[in-house]
């Protein structure tokens, strides 16, 4: 008897207009940015005013939504039906973009600047650790702000740093408040020349010991960089906790996406709990790439048993063909004398026509027989092997339930092919929405 979860109804989140911001999270590989994509499109096209924002650096979402290219601003979707309202736009995370656009925002132009030029902020915003997630809930927040869409679906990355934005703010503060920033900032800080040269000779003792340790140059760079961006650090933080406090709200929901494989499951375990330790609000689990039978009365047993009552009838069949056609291929055989015909012995002289015709066509009803024995043996055993993974799947779904019997789920069955447009995001749609597939 496997486990039941309350059911995740995916249209009246959809649909609800208090449901403001979408977060999709989960590991690699379980269809997270299709997922995310599927709900913008039937978001759009049941009315809502949507935009998808990935922050996943593959390129799937993009193709599968007709556009040639994602980027940092938001770029409308063709082919949506608009018949209810609605419309669709997509875009994708431009890190750097995103730094240099709240530089440019907040400071005046010289000394944006002077930070845009300045080499440790160029390599600060290209790659420093962290720094995707805090720019993730900066473009999150400029658009909530902008109030142009009413639904904001974020598709999160992979693995376990797809929750690492909730611990932006913090890491951003640990940052900014850290003794190494503290002491960079030291010279700016302290008014007064007696204080300066008292701290000056501090500073040249530390800055010559970082100079060995980083290089001048580097040293230097990071200085410009901290007293150029030393009013900015406040806004940084200010608006990270208003992003925090945003997640935090009624009006978003996060989605956890997994397959049903051990390790993705125990990955959404994992986002599950974390959720729930920052008070962020799940709506569900989305259970991708689930698979089913027609025929799931038909056990693997059962299939395999039939498969091998098939196999040995078959084999009886040819064993018997194998003995009978020596017999009867000796006579025309014994026919055959230098190509000249020689008598038959009496009552045989019919027997190369309408008897040894009749044994030919017997024979090939036979292997014909066979054959189609065979081949359904065959489709037995795949039967068997789908209804093994089915058991499979079902057990690790319910070991996930026993832990988490309060979550709401939704089983999404596996297609046949990868998807790659805008029907094949429709169908996942309607599967989210735990509707049967068209026939």
């Amino acid at each position: 008897m496997s486990l039941e979860s309350p059911e995740l109804e995916i249209d009246p989140l959809l649909d609800d207009p208090k449901t403001r911001i979408i977060v999709c999270c989960g590991s690699g590989g379980v269809g997270k940015t299709t997922t995310a994509a599927a709900l913008g499109v039937r978001a759009a096209e049941r009315g809502r005013t949507a935009v998808v924002l990935t922050i996943d650096p593959a390129r799937r979402l993009a193709q599968s939504m007709g556009l040639t290219e994602l980027d940092n601003t938001p770029r409308e979707v063709a082919g949506i039906d608009r018949s209810a309202g609605g419309s669709l736009h997509a875009m994708m995370l431009d890190m750097k973009r995103t730094f240099d656009e709240v530089v440019v925002q907040h400071s005046d132009p010289e000394r944006a600047r002077a930070i845009l030029e300045n080499p440790f902020y160029q390599s600060l915003s290209a790659g420093f650790a962290g720094t995707q997630e805090y720019m993730a809930m900066e473009k999150l927040g400029q658009l909530r702000a902008q109030d142009a869409w009413d639904l904001i679906i974020v598709d999160t990355p992979p693995s376990r740093s797809a929750l690492d934005f909730l611990d932006a703010p913090k890491r951003l503060g640990s940052f900014l408040d850290g003794k190494f920033i503290k002491l960079l900032m030291a010279p700016a800080k302290v008014g007064g020349r007696a204080g300066v040269k008292v701290l000056n000779i501090g500073m040249s003792m530390m800055t010559g010991t970082l100079s060995k340790v980083m290089g001048a140059g580097l040293l230097r760079d990071v200085q410009t960089f901290v007293a150029a961006m030393d009013t900015m650090f406040g806004g940084f933080r200010t608006r990270a906790d208003a992003t925090f406090r945003l997640l935090q709200a009624p009006g978003t929901a996060f989605l956890v996406v997994a397959a049903p494989e051990r390790d993705a499951l125990r990955e959404a375990a994992y986002f599950v709990e974390r959720l729930a330790a920052e008070d962020m609000p799940l709506a569900g689990l989305v259970l991708n790439r689930v698979h089913g039978s027609g025929a799931a009365q038909l056990t693997a047993e059962r299939a395999v048993a039939a498969a091998e009552a098939l196999e040995d009838a078959a084999a009886e069949a040819a064993e018997e063909h194998a003995a009978g056609s020596g017999g009867a291929d000796a006579g025309p055989a014994e026919n055959l004398d230098n190509a000249r015909i020689v008598d038959l012995p009496p009552g045989k002289a019919d027997s190369g026509t309408a008897d040894g015709t009749q044994d030919h066509q017997d024979r090939t009803e036979g292997d014909r027989q066979a054959r189609i024995e065979r081949l359904a043996a065959g489709l037995l055993r795949l039967h068997a092997e789908r209804m093994q993974v089915v058991a499979r799947e079902r057990r690790t779904r319910d070991r996930f339930v026993s832990v988490h019997p309060e979550v709401p789920m939704v089983d999404v069955t596996a297609l046949p092919g990868d998807v790659h447009d805008l029907d094949g995001l429709r169908v996942i749609g309607v599967r989210l929405a735990g509707q049967p597939a068209a026939a």
